[in-house]
C-alpha cells in the first residue's frame, strides 16, 4: 500500500469532512483499504479522479456541478465548439460538419496551417495562443465526406414511423421523437457498443432516423434540408430554410445544460447512446429548458397584431407568469445566439407580417426592463414564421442537441468511474 494516503489527507484533497469521506465509501463512490496498522487508506489516483469528476458547490441561484469537458466553452455572450466561435461557424457550416468537429476533435479542414496562423490542431505556428473565434474557409471543409453516412436503416425507420403514427394527432413533435428514439434503439443490434467509432456511426443513423420517422415528406440532402421538408408550412418562405440550418448549428451543444447533465449521468453508468439521447429529450421538454421555445411560440400566436403585443405580455406578468424567451442564466448581458438568429430572420423575411408582432414584443420587453432576449424566443419566432407545427422548436432543439449529447456521452464512456452526485442532507438525524 505504498503511496496510499490516510483519511485526513483524502478528505483535505476532496475538500470534505471525514464523515462525508466515509459516506463516499458506504455509497461505493470511493474505495477504502486497511493498512498494516489498521488505518483506513485511500488510493490517491482514485481520489484525484473523484475531484475531477465534479464537486457540487452552493450557488445563490441553485447548485452547479463542475465536470471536465473539452466539447464546449461558454463565453460572456456566446459559446465555442472546441475553441471555435459557434456563432461564426453557423454562418457557413451544416450540422453534419459541427458533428465531425465536436465528435472527433479533428479539424474538418485538414492539418495544415490556416490563414490566421493556426495549425489544424488549433495551435499557432508562431507559438502564441490561438484566437478562439478563428474560422476556416468553407472551401476547405471536408465534412462533405460525412454526408453519405447520415442514413438510417429502412426497416428501423419504418418501425419508428409506425410507432409514432399510432399516437394521437395532438402529440407534440418532441414527444414523437421520444417514441422514435426508443424504437430505433430497440431494433439496433449494436446499440450497446460504447466505442467512439460505433457511437458516431449510431449518431449519424440516429439523427437521420429521428427526422425520417417524423410525419411529412422525405427528401435527400443535408440534415437541415430534410428537417425543413418535415416541418415547414406550405406557404413558408424558402429563405427561412437557411435560417433553420443556422439555428441547428447554434443549438448543437451548450456545455453542461440540464439535459446534458442528464445525458452524462446516463452515459457514466454505460446506458447505450439511444437511452442517453432519450434521457436528454426527456429533460429538454422542461419549460425552463428546450420547452421555453414552446412558450414563445404560444405567446407570439396570442397577439393578433403588433398592437396586441403589450396586452399579451402584460397578461402573463399580471398572472405571475414568466415571459418566455427573455433572460439567461449564463448570458446576463445578452445572448449572441439570439442576436444572430434574429438578424438572420430579419434579413430572410423583412416584410413578414408576423415579424412585426415579434418586434413589438421586443420593444415592449425593453420598456418593461425585462432581461435581454434569448435564443428560445428567436427559435420560437423562426418556427412561427415558417408555419411549422406547434412545438416544432422543441424538436429542432432536441435534434440539434443530439450532436452535443453524443459528444458528452463519448467523454463519459471514456471515464473509468460513474458520475455520482452528492446531496446536501437536510433531514432529521437518527
Amino acid at each position: 500500500m505504498s503511496g496510499w494516503i490516510g483519511a485526513d489527507e483524502a478528505a483535505r484533497r476532496l475538500s470534505v469532512k471525514p464523515a462525508t469521506l466515509y459516506a463516499y465509501v458506504s455509497r461505493g463512490v470511493l474505495t477504502r483499504r486497511k493498512s498494516d496498522d489498521g488505518r483506513s487508506v485511500f488510493d490517491p489516483a482514485e481520489v484525484e479522479r473523484l475531484v475531477r469528476r465534479g464537486r457540487p458547490r452552493q450557488n445563490p441561484a441553485g447548485s452547479e456541478v463542475v465536470i471536465e469537458s473539452a466539447v464546449t466553452l461558454l463565453g460572456d455572450d456566446r459559446h465555442f465548439y472546441r475553441g471555435l466561435d459557434a456563432t461564426q461557424l453557423a454562418d457557413t457550416w451544416q450540422l453534419e460538419q459541427v458533428a465531425a468537429w465536436i465528435w472527433t476533435g479533428s479539424p474538418p479542414w485538414g492539418d495544415g496551417a490556416r490563414s490566421d496562423g493556426t495549425r489544424g490542431d488549433g495551435t499557432r505556428s508562431d507559438g502564441q495562443a490561438p484566437a478562439l473565434a478563428s474560422e476556416p474557409s468553407p472551401a476547405t471543409l471536408s465534412a462533405s465526406a460525412w454526408s453519405g453516412a447520415w442514413r438510417a436503416e429502412a426497416g428501423a425507420v419504418a418501425a419508428a414511423r409506425a410507432a409514432q403514427e399510432a399516437l394521437p394527432g395532438e402529440v407534440l413533435p418532441l414527444e414523437r421523437l421520444q417514441v422514435i428514439v426508443t424504437v430505433l434503439g430497440a431494433v439496433d443490434p449494436v446499440r450497446l457498443a460504447p466505442e467512439p467509432a460505433a457511437v458516431m456511426s449510431m449518431g449519424q443513423s440516429l439523427i437521420a432516423g429521428m427526422i425520417g420517422a417524423l410525419p411529412g415528406p422525405d427528401v435527400e440532402g443535408a440534415i437541415a434540408q430534410r428537417l425543413w421538408a418535415k416541418f415547414a408550412g406550405p406557404r413558408a418562405d424558402p429563405a427561412l430554410a437557411d435560417v433553420l440550418r443556422y439555428a441547428l448549428v447554434l443549438l448543437a451543444d451548450h456545455e453542461l445544460a440540464a439535459s446534458t447533465l442528464a445525458v452524462r449521468v446516463a452515459a457514466s453508468v454505460r446506458a447505450d447512446p439511444y437511452a442517453v439521447v432519450t434521457a436528454g429529450l426527456g429533460v429538454t421538454s422542461g419549460a425552463l429548458h428546450g420547452g421555453a421555445s414552446l412558450g414563445a411560440e404560444a405567446m407570439l400566436a396570442e397577439a393578433a397584431d403588433p398592437a396586441g403585443a403589450a396586452f399579451v405580455m402584460g397578461q402573463r406578468l399580471r398572472q405571475g407568469e414568466r415571459i418566455p424567451g427573455f433572460g439567461h442564466f449564463v448570458y446576463r448581458s445578452g445572448d449572441a445566439r439570439a442576436a444572430g438568429l434574429l438578424a438572420r430572420i430579419r434579413r430572410a423575411v423583412p416584410e413578414h407580417p408576423r415579424l412585426a408582432v415579434a418586434e413589438a414584443m421586443l420593444a415592449e420587453a425593453g420598456r418593461r426592463r425585462l432581461p435581454p432576449v434569448n435564443v428560445d424566443f428567436a427559435l420560437g419566432l423562426l418556427t412561427s414564421l415558417a408555419g411549422m407545427p406547434r412545438g416544432a422548436g422543441e424538436a429542432v432543439f432536441g435534434i440539434a442537441r443530439t450532436v452535443g449529447w453524443l459528444a458528452h456521452a463519448m467523454e463519459e464512456y471514456a471515464q473509468p468511474t460513474k458520475l455520482r452526485l452528492r446531496a446536501a442532507y437536510t433531514g432529521p438525524l437518527a
